[in-house]
């Protein structure tokens, strides 16, 4: 049973000044892990443990569902907020959990300010929590590649013109989930589909 609690700051600063800062948020989360403030979660056969990830403005941070990790992360980013002159976009934030009740969560979601997740969610443009094995998975990839082809229909495309317009960019859409995911044969079956009907 395990939450997590994805967070916005807000950046007024150059992003490599940022990165600095942010670096400081970091470090404050080791050491309460290391204090055992916070219960980070466990990845892996090595359980390495895993508190917090960073990407741009973006901050997720990952820790067992208890009172004790919510309150000392409302505590960290309150001293955040105090020492670097950033502030916590809780619009926007989120609050989620993966094995544990609703009602729990909803303890949780006041306590942060922010709103509960509803799995799965997206994550920096990926799908969280679903299973990648099924269709409605990839419903989101399929829009992307239908809705770039409704841009070009009314235009006249040579055959050459459609091919590269199908190897350059219709086949580059699903690359960032399959990077990650393996893409079922029903959903390439449909993506296929598609590229001919447009051929």
């Amino acid at each position: 049973m395990w939450c997590t609690v994805l967070f916005f700051i807000v950046d007024s600063l150059a992003p490599f000044l940022f990165l600095i800062v942010a670096e400081g948020l970091a470090g404050v989360t080791r050491v309460a892990e290391e204090k055992n403030l916070i219960d980070s979660l466990e990845v892996g056969k090595d359980k390495v443990k895993v508190n917090m990830l960073q990407y741009a403005d973006d901050t997720l941070f990952f820790c067992e569902a208890n009172t004790k990790s919510i309150f000392n992360i409302k505590a960290i980013l309150q001293c955040f907020e105090l020492s670097s002159g950033l502030r916590v976009n809780f619009t926007k934030s989120r609050i989620g959990g993966t094995g544990m009740d609703q009602v729990t969560l909803k303890c949780f979601a006041p306590i942060l300010n922010c709103d509960m997740m509803v799995s799965p969610f997206i994550c920096l443009g990926m799908p969280v929590g679903g299973s990648h094995k099924r269709g409605a998975f990839w419903n989101g990839v399929i829009e992307k590649v239908q809705a770039r082809l409704s841009r070009w229909k009314g235009r006249s495309l040579s055959m050459a013109e459609r091919i590269c317009l199908i190897r350059s960019v219709l086949s580059s859409i699903p690359l960032f989930f399959t990077s990650l995911l393996k893409l079922p044969f029903g959903v390439t079956g449909k993506l296929v589909k598609i590229q001919r009907n447009f051929l």
